[in-house]
């Protein structure tokens, strides 16, 4: 899967700045949709100022010397992610109550969801 659409100065901070993110020359990739998601989810979050692109290497940075390793692979983006839901607490968009809640409704929505189907998350 190809990165979301985003500039070419947006593509290049993050490709200079990111040595780990998986990639395909200067593009990033990835092997689910989530993980463009996340990805999508955090560079919108720093455009909107939300935090600087320094101050998300950190963190990033931080998640993976917490668990110790990265592949480069699927836990890297998992790592990403854990930054990401930190991030967005610390800064007070949600709390990671709410974010542990979502988690769980939509592990309850999936398990509900014939395979093959749309999943549904009720709110």
């Amino acid at each position: 899967m190809k990165a979301p659409e985003l500039s070419s100065d947006a593509v290049s901070v993050i490709t200079d700045t990111m040595p780990g993110l998986p990639r395909d020359g200067d593009t990033p990739v990835f092997r689910e949709p989530w993980e463009a998601r996340v990805f999508s989810m955090t560079v919108k979050a720093h455009e909107a100022g939300l935090f600087s692109w320094s101050e998300w290497t950190r963190a990033l940075g931080a998640e993976i010397a917490r668990a110790g390793t990265t592949d480069g692979g699927e836990d890297y983006y998992r790592h990403w992610l854990a930054a990401f839901e930190r991030l967005v607490s610390e800064k007070g968009v949600a709390s990671s109550e709410a974010l542990e809640e979502t988690r769980r409704a939509w592990d309850r929505a999936a398990r509900a969801t014939p395979h093959g189907q749309p999943i549904v998350l009720a709110r």
